[in-house]
């Protein structure tokens, strides 16, 4: 994990279990002793004054003067039924909302509320005691929304519909507000594609759709060229967002925390973004939620790469198959004109062999047959025959001038269907 020039380090990548403690914190105990009717903070220990707010960080002023929203929630009603009744009250995950306006945030605590008594028994106060679980809250909530992705993915939910799921997810549940983004890698590995981002504006998603990655390009294009994490704690002053302050400006981005998103291999799948609008440091629980979300993503991405791969390698082979089966077909088409071609030539060869023994059976003339209408009293001295099997006798003379007037014939006959046209000819 890097942070950007001039910006607040950070600790090294943490493991897997160090991201589960992040997550999920340590419970630091509270305590406040109030004294009388009004209960009045008479001390309190840091954790409780850090609890209500460091501003309101005093003593010797009643709770209810010191943290207000506290009476419109019942807790300085269950505060005078301690007092009165002289009986504790505990109470577990408790939902309590602090601050009002920008500052406000939701907490949960276990608490008690112990009466104070006097030497005489009488009750003159009341002891606070709790922990504060908010953190613990959030990150069970994530854990479950986190097993509810999983379990989309298993399922080969659409890629678009896990990554968007995630983020919402993330936005809803953190404690600050936050702005979550998921960027894929393209088929060249140098540009980025939109992935999710359902609260960023439209306008923002559509200009860094395609950016390339590389150094100094923004968060996410230096994340990806650097293949570790990118920390801008402000986007007005850093020197990486040079390019692209003006678009963050519009869309109301102040910092942005980008963790790359890698497979097994460690080859580039996306990146995971965090935005907000004001300028902010990230905390452990913040870096270990990109971690475990980051990883998240790339299960999903790699499956979907995977999903994609078979699909194709499917649709492959059955083009071939269909490519072999029409080659066979049109084998088996060519295999059976030949054979057909074979027959006919065979019937054709039988008919001119039984012309042929026919004509041997013809007497051999005295005088010339090819003399045309005029005649010719020639000695016939030659038999003249053509591949049709019709012969003749003639004299030397008009052999001469058949041989040369049978092979036009031919031809000419050929071009009109040749030997067939032959065969099938009707009788003269």
């Amino acid at each position: 994990m890097t942070a950007s020039p001039g910006q607040h380090p950070r600790a090294v990548e943490q493991a897997p279990e160090e991201d589960m403690r992040a997550l999920f914190g340590q419970s630091i105990a509270l305590f406040a002793s109030l004294v009388g009717p009004e209960h009045v903070v008479e001390t309190a220990n840091p954790a409780f004054l850090a609890a209500i707010g460091e501003q309101r960080a005093r003593t010797g002023v009643p709770l209810v003067e010191l943290v207000p929203e506290l009476g419109g929630q019942g807790f300085i009603a269950l505060l005078d039924q301690a007092y009165r009744s002289g009986e504790s009250y505990t109470g577990r995950d408790v939902r309590v909302v602090l601050d009002a306006g920008p500052h406000e945030r939701e907490a949960f605590f276990d608490f008690t509320y112990e009466p104070r008594r006097d030497a005489e028994g009488t009750v003159v106060g009341i002891q606070v005691i709790g922990v504060e679980i908010t953190q613990v809250k959030h990150a069970q909530q994530l854990m479950t929304e986190h097993r509810a992705l999983l379990e989309q993915i298993a399922r080969q939910a659409p890629l678009s519909e896990v990554l968007d799921g995630m983020a919402r997810c993330i936005e809803d549940l953190t404690p600050q507000e936050v702005l979550v983004s998921v960027l894929l890698a393209g088929p060249d590995g140098l540009h980025l594609r939109h992935g999710a981002a359902p609260s960023l504006p439209d306008f923002y998603n559509e200009a860094i759709d395609g950016i390339a990655t590389g150094e100094g390009v923004g968060s996410c294009g230096t994340a990806a060229h650097r293949r570790e994490s990118v920390i801008v704690t402000d986007i007005g002053t850093d020197p990486f967002w040079a390019d692209f302050r003006d678009l963050a400006d519009r869309a109301g981005l102040a910092a942005c925390w980008s963790t790359p998103i890698l497979a097994r291999d460690g080859s580039l799948l996306g990146t995971f973004a965090m935005y907000h609008r004001v300028p902010r440091v990230p905390q452990d629980f913040d870096l270990a939620l990109a971690r475990v979300f980051a990883g998240t993503a790339a299960l999903a991405i790699e499956r979907h790469h995977s999903e994609h791969a078979r699909r194709d390698a499917e649709a492959r082979a059955e083009a071939a198959r269909e490519e072999l089966a029409a080659a066979i077909h049109t084998e088996r088409e060519l295999r059976a004109e030949a054979e057909q071609r074979a027959t006919a030539a065979a019937e054709l060869a039988a008919q001119m062999h039984a012309a042929a023994a026919e004509q041997a059976t013809v007497p051999h003339p005295e005088t010339c047959q090819l003399g045309g209408t005029d005649g010719c009293t020639a000695p016939a001295e030659l038999k003249v025959a053509d591949s049709w099997g019709d012969a003749a006798w003639g004299c030397p003379a008009h052999v001469e001038e058949v041989i040369v007037h049978v092979r036009s014939a031919f031809i000419a006959s050929e071009e009109l269907g040749g030997l067939g046209a032959y065969i099938n000819r009707r009788p003269a």
